[in-house]
């Protein structure tokens, strides 16, 4: 029996869904939505992408969270169980370092403009100057809760080339940070000597992150139940964030440790939240106008409407 039918989840993310009571459901869902291989509508679905999102892990064992651009049709799929990307991360890239043959990677394909995304890890197959191949291990659908629409509206001539590196979060970071209504996060673990790495999407109201000098704190929303993100977590407590610009092409990527806090008066200080992780920053790369594609904003996903905003005590 191929081991996919027996069970996707690994120990996080049994003992996450175990909090809530799904354990046993999940262990009955997993398999029948979790693939080996790239579907059609999948197959179909990445070249039509101008971005796709990645994440990986570097020598020290810090993920990162990245997007990579191209024409339409730069993401495509020779076979079901191949992703054949023509485009690497830039130099001043902190997760362009991770990329060799046989490391693994998460991507997220996700179109910002239809709400529609799909989620895949693998392991890095053909790398040349020109892209890579990934060897499929999991594929799956996500729904389009939190989604904000934001269609592409232009192209910049040529993007930036600039990098900051710190071990903390200056003010411009900070406020790049609580202005976000979308992030991306890449999460790892090593189960059986086998890595697995994933890439997500998160979003809400702008300022849904709450950051405190170095310390960021993240609700959670009532999502799949998969826990793929949590439960790397509480298996490897740490995270690489992307924050983008969407209107400028910055990109603030920052890494660290995390925690978990699963129930408790914090929860409640914000509405809609079903659970919180924060994140000691202790990484931070700022590249201003990194990305040629420009985005606009057209509306917030009814979802991300309905949340509510923190509650703060008074000073």
């Amino acid at each position: 029996m191929n081991p996919i039918e027996q069970s996707p989840w690994h120990a996080g993310e049994r003992q996450l869904q175990d909090t809530i009571g799904m354990a046993e459901r999940m262990a009955m869902i997993g398999p029948k939505v979790i693939r080996d291989h790239l579907p059609e509508q999948h197959r179909d679905f990445y070249p039509l992408l101008p971005y796709l999102l990645l994440g990986v892990v570097d020598d020290q064992g810090i993920p990162w969270a990245t997007m990579v651009e191209g024409a339409p049709g730069f993401a495509h799929s020779p076979d079901a169980y191949t992703l054949q990307v023509d485009s690497l991360p830039s130099s001043q890239d902190p997760a362009r370092a991770a990329f060799r043959q046989g490391a693994a990677v998460g991507l997220l394909g996700i179109d910002l403009n239809t709400r529609r995304r799909n989620r895949m890890n693998g392991r890095v197959g053909a790398l040349d100057p020109d892209g890579f191949s990934v060897q499929v291990v999991h594929t799956f659908g996500n729904c389009p809760k939190y989604i904000q629409l934001r269609p592409v509206a232009g192209i910049a001539r040529k993007p930036g080339n600039e990098v900051g590196r710190s071990t903390g979060l200056d003010d411009a970071a900070q406020a790049m940070i609580r202005k976000a209504d979308t992030f991306f996060v890449a999460s790892y673990v090593d189960t059986d000597g086998e890595r697995s790495v994933d890439v997500s999407h998160r979003g809400g109201n702008t300022g849904f992150v709450r950051v405190d000098g170095n310390r960021l704190t993240i609700p959670d929303f009532a999502g799949n139940q998969f826990f793929n993100t949590l439960g790397n977590l509480q298996a490897n407590p740490v995270a690489g964030l992307l924050f983008i610009d969407f209107e400028s092409g910055d990109v603030l990527q920052v890494a660290g440790r995390t925690s978990l806090i699963l129930d408790g008066p914090a929860v409640a200080e914000f509405e809609g939240a079903q659970r919180l992780w924060t994140v000691t920053v202790e990484h931070v790369v700022w590249r201003p106008a990194a990305l040629a594609l420009r985005w606009q904003f057209a509306e917030f996903s009814p979802f991300s409407l309905a949340l509510g905003a923190w509650q703060r005590s008074p000073a």
